[in-house]
């Protein structure tokens, strides 16, 4: 070890938290060429081949030409997501095969803000276990 200086190590540390960080940067700007459906098939495979051939200029120019809209398709995936969880919660609840049928609804209205709560940190995880066993029974 005396004969690589701490400077040196340094240096090593930070060129491979860099390479690891673009390596990141570069599998994001693929899963989004593939995930955009405003580019036609032609243009993903321009994009694709850009940054495989040319991955550091690549990347970057990706990044500063369609880094807005890149960001949007995050929001919005994110937010599809979220509306298809809060349809699977409330399907789940609402299928329950048990009697009850008119408060059923309720029962799921409930259930959801029990979940909002619960995500937002409101309530902790034995408070939401106890208050949804309260509302089943």
């Amino acid at each position: 070890m005396d004969d690589y200086p701490l400077l040196n190590l340094f240096w090593t540390m930070l060129w491979f938290f860099l390479w690891v960080m673009w390596l990141f940067l570069l599998f994001r700007v693929i899963m989004d060429i593939f995930r955009s459906h405003d580019l036609s098939g032609w243009a993903k495979a321009g994009w694709l081949i850009l940054a495989l051939v040319l991955p550091y200029l690549g990347v970057l120019i990706y990044v500063i030409a369609r880094g807005k809209s890149m960001g949007k398709r995050d929001i919005q995936e994110a937010k599809e997501r979220d509306a298809a969880f809060k349809a699977y919660i409330r399907d789940a609840a609402g299928t329950d095969g048990g009697g009850g049928g008119g408060h059923r609804g309720n029962h799921v209205e409930d259930l959801s803000k029990l979940a909002d709560l619960k995500d937002k940190g409101a309530i902790t995880e034995d408070e939401y276990q106890r208050a949804k066993s309260k509302l089943l029974v």
